[in-house]
């Protein structure tokens, strides 16, 4: 779904990403590596996998979409436990597919427990926000800033209603000042909002990007 903010086109992926042709970028928020690592050096018994998935995740965008430049709206790791060797070596061999992308990783509050990532990934690491543009690119929607905030931080979901029956899902917001982004990440979880006047919403079914018809009063 395109969709025009600060006089530019992004388009709303499916994927929970949101691309920006003009500069090739691809917007993630909150992918959270070694989640699910983390939960397991505490003793909750979880999946395996979710790197992976994450990875491969990437790896679909990238294939279909020109992409130059990863922006990635914090919390890139998820704890100190996402240092695990497995989760690194399959981050490093990711990077190794892809040594003339651009990432940049705007920190957020997972980011500051859990320590930069290895320099081996090459990642540039910048504090919120960070300008290009029109945009600030933030991990925290409350950014005060005079350029549009792209941001992430709060995983939003919607629950969409009928009769007897809901259904959770990620969800775009965007107001005036600022679009939060749903959170990219598997095993991340959601936060359900609700929109403010004059915001928009836009779920994700996984296949389609839709916009939510909301009451303007």
């Amino acid at each position: 779904m395109m969709t025009t903010l600060a006089n530019e086109q992004l388009l709303l992926l499916p994927q929970k990403a949101v691309y920006w042709p003009r500069e090739g970028m691809l917007i993630i928020a909150d992918i959270h590596f070694g989640k699910a690592a983390s939960f397991r050096a505490l003793g909750v018994p979880v999946p395996a996998g979710t790197t992976s998935a994450n990875l491969g995740a990437l790896d679909v965008l990238l294939a279909q979409y020109e992409v130059r430049h990863i922006m990635f709206l914090g919390d890139f790791l998820h704890a100190k436990a996402a240092h695990a060797h497995s989760t690194l070596m399959a981050m490093l061999a990711w990077r190794a597919r892809h040594p003339d992308l651009r990432l940049t990783l705007v920190r957020g509050n997972h980011d500051l427990h859990a320590g930069d990532p290895p320099a081996q990934l090459d990642i540039e690491m910048v504090d919120e926000p960070h300008v290009i543009g029109p945009f600030a690119f933030c991990h925290h929607p409350d950014v005060l800033v005079p350029s549009y905030v792209l941001a992430g931080h709060v995983h939003p979901v919607y629950r969409l209603r009928s009769g007897w029956e809901s259904l959770l899902l990620p969800c775009f917001l965007i107001g005036a000042e600022r679009m939060v982004l749903p959170s990219f990440g598997a095993f991340t979880g959601g936060h359900p909002v609700a929109p403010q006047p004059g915001e928009r919403l836009c779920v994700s079914s996984g296949d389609a990007v839709l916009e939510i018809p909301l009451p303007t009063a």
